[in-house]
């Protein structure tokens, strides 16, 4: 037990010096980002995403969601900080002694909070951050900060530049000058600067809020009618909104808007789809889709849909969920529209859309209890003496409910004997691997086999192959697993 303890303790030290060490990188690349943002030229915000996506070898959809607007509005209870401030001051007056010492410190300690959450605020905003001294004297309130935030493009960034820029020539020339001469011509550029600040502010918001207006207008128009097109969607706009759009500047907001584009067409799920996106995918793999295995016995999920509507609604399920493989403008068989796919091949990727579409699957809910068990059994219960009995058994019963409904099916050809189906659904290893899975920690050697296991799932390998990544499996378990115990 003093050994088995031991080992734990060591087991226990190593996962937290490996949490330190990822905490500590993680820590590190944060401060590299942040030093490349401060250093690179005045740009838009997409622009930065995908230099910032290149930089640092990731994807941009990563680099969106790292980019992603940070600066928030600090309320408490719903009220904001300042209007928080007052009241309490107010409050104030009715106080006397202690109670009324306390109430100050209160009140100072929310001034210092507010100004730290200010601070912070203007160093989230990448491309304005190394301005902050400047900024901070043109008495720019939160309101400001969180409309500088949201502000992507090249040519407003620009102005509001150029104009903390000329502010700040004028006030070290102001610092620098006795009062004389020109001293009050100083003062008044800069209050100048000031006003043309909050004007530049001011135009933008009110410019944006016309974006929003039209795209709104855009994804009303493309759900009520999916295959419009941009051209369309311009005709249909309120007299107002035509004239200050293109069918390119709706073309340019429907990709912001992530809205799926096919040979100028456009789609989008609808709202109520995405609200039960789970149960949607389970209705349609049950009627355009399949849940099977290969004989090498790799989970194969899919969704098929055909022309150029199909491809949209394959790229938009993609989105959507979130994981699986596009296959789109495939060839088909009968040589008639092309045939688009959206297949989920990795263990991982077939248990979250299983799992999560299982209750309400209404005919193939069976094939995917057949391919989560199987799922499980190669994640973590492979050396199972009963392993490769049940893998074959689940083999034959992902044929049944593929084909049971098909008359004059061979079930010969695959070793099925239909009148002893049901002792081979008996023998399911559900509660068997609850059990085990209870009693078994997992190891690092077992998060290896998972992982190499894991990659070869994500590819379509061929027998000889997959052999290969078996043995390197099989001599994991057997000589640090085994020998481990």
């Amino acid at each position: 037990m003093g050994e088995k303890g031991d080992k734990l303790r060591q087991a226990a030290a190593l996962a937290d010096q490996e949490e330190e060490l990822r905490e500590e990188q993680k820590k590190l690349t944060s401060e590299m980002q942040k030093e490349w943002l401060s250093g690179i030229s005045l740009d838009d915000h997409f622009s930065v995403e995908k230099n910032f996506a290149q930089k640092f070898e990731i994807s941009l959809t990563d680099a969106k969601k790292m980019l992603k607007n940070p600066v928030t509005k600090y309320e408490i209870e719903g009220k904001d900080i300042p209007a928080m401030i007052k009241s309490l001051r107010k409050y104030r007056r009715s106080l006397n002694g202690e109670p009324r010492k306390a109430i100050t410190e209160s009140i100072d300690g929310l001034i210092k909070a507010y100004s730290d959450h200010l601070d912070k605020s203007i160093d989230e905003i990448y491309w304005i951050a190394k301005y902050k001294p400047v900024l901070k004297e043109m008495n720019c309130s939160e309101e400001n900060l969180l409309k500088l935030s949201k502000i992507d493009d090249l040519e407003t960034r620009r102005n509001i530049i150029d104009v903390l820029c000329k502010y700040w020539e004028d006030r070290l020339d102001f610092d620098a000058m006795q009062y004389e001469t020109g001293y009050g011509g100083l003062s008044k550029a800069m209050t100048a600067s000031k006003r043309e600040f909050k004007q530049i502010i001011k135009n933008h918001t009110k410019r944006e809020n016309q974006k929003d207006v039209l795209a709104s207008h855009i994804v009303k128009s493309v759900s009520e009618e999916p295959g419009i097109s941009s051209r369309q969607i311009h005709e249909r706009l309120p007299k107002n909104l035509f004239k200050k759009s293109s069918p390119t500047i709706i073309s340019k907001i429907a990709k912001v808007n992530n809205i799926t584009q096919v040979d100028g067409a456009f789609y989008k799920l609808s709202d109520d789809i995405k609200k039960n996106i789970y149960a949607y995918t389970a209705a349609f793999i049950d009627s355009d889709g399949y849940i099977t295995m290969d004989r090498n016995f790799n989970p194969r999920v899919g969704l098929v849909a055909t022309g150029d509507r199909g491809k949209a609604f394959m790229m938009e399920m993609h989105k959507s969920l979130g994981c699986g493989r596009l296959h789109l403008d495939q060839k088909s068989p009968q040589d008639t529209r092309p045939v688009n796919r959206l297949n989920f091949y990795s263990g991982a990727d077939v248990t979250e859309l299983l799992t999560k579409c299982l209750p309400h699957f209404k005919m193939k809910k069976g094939n995917a209890e057949i391919l989560l068990e199987l799922v499980r059994m190669k994640k973590s219960h492979k050396k199972a003496d009963w392993y490769k009995q049940r893998r074959e058994e689940l083999f034959k019963l992902m044929k049944y409910e593929n084909h049971k409904d098909h008359v004059g099916f061979n079930w010969s050809e695959f070793d099925i004997d239909v009148n002893s189906i049901e002792k081979l659904y008996g023998n399911n290893k559900m509660n068997e691997m609850d059990r085990i899975e209870g009693i078994i920690k997992s190891s690092e050697v077992d998060e290896a086999i998972d992982d190499l296991e894991e990659i070869a799932e994500e590819h379509e390998l061929s027998e000889d192959e997959w052999s290969s990544v078996d043995d390197a499996s099989d001599y994991l378990f057997e000589h640090k697993v085994m020998e481990d115990k």
